[in-house]
């Protein structure tokens, strides 16, 4: 009988040390998933929208980690040395998404990469920093006319509108 038990404690104790592991892997933070956005054919969940900025997004997961919800972006490409802007704005929209719907401002987010995950603080610069490209995008969706971009120019090379581009490099 105590030689049953002691397997049964070592089982239970190699399946606790496999699903830590396994958690550690996913990149998300120890908590609840509380919302998921999984993509594919499964039902997606509401998305969280925002009336005063005019922001929607759909997380792909928010994470309660003691009272504190979460938010974790995943991208499908190898960690850059530092994330793109693009990324850590997309994250600080869905913190602010997070604090305008619950009420309860998160200390961070995730970026988790292909290869790492990355913590992002979402501090007053960055949430300012993210008022200002909304306050942009708002400003060029009243103007007549909006230049393109070509901060990457591999993205203008791979653009749909690139054969129609007056201002294509």
């Amino acid at each position: 009988m105590i030689i049953a038990a002691l397997l049964l404690l070592l089982v239970t104790l190699v399946l606790f040390w496999f699903a830590a592991r396994k958690q550690k892997d996913t990149g998300l933070p120890l908590g609840r998933v509380v919302y998921a956005d999984p993509g594919g054919w499964v039902k997606v969940e509401k998305p969280l929208y925002d009336s005063l900025y005019g922001l929607t997004g759909k997380p792909d997961y928010l994470v309660n980690t003691g009272g504190t919800i979460i938010p974790v972006e995943v991208k499908s490409i190898f960690a850059p040395t530092v994330p793109y802007d693009s990324h850590l704005f997309q994250l600080a929209a869905y913190c602010l998404l997070v604090e305008r719907s619950i009420g309860k401002r998160p200390p961070h987010g995730f970026i988790k990469y292909r290869n790492r995950t990355i913590e992002v603080d979402y501090n007053s610069e960055l949430e300012n920093s993210l008022l200002d490209v909304i306050k942009s995008i708002r400003l060029s969706e009243r103007a007549e006319e909006v230049d393109r971009s070509h901060e990457e120019a591999s993205r203008c090379a791979r653009c749909g509108f690139r054969s129609i581009c007056d201002q294509r490099l």
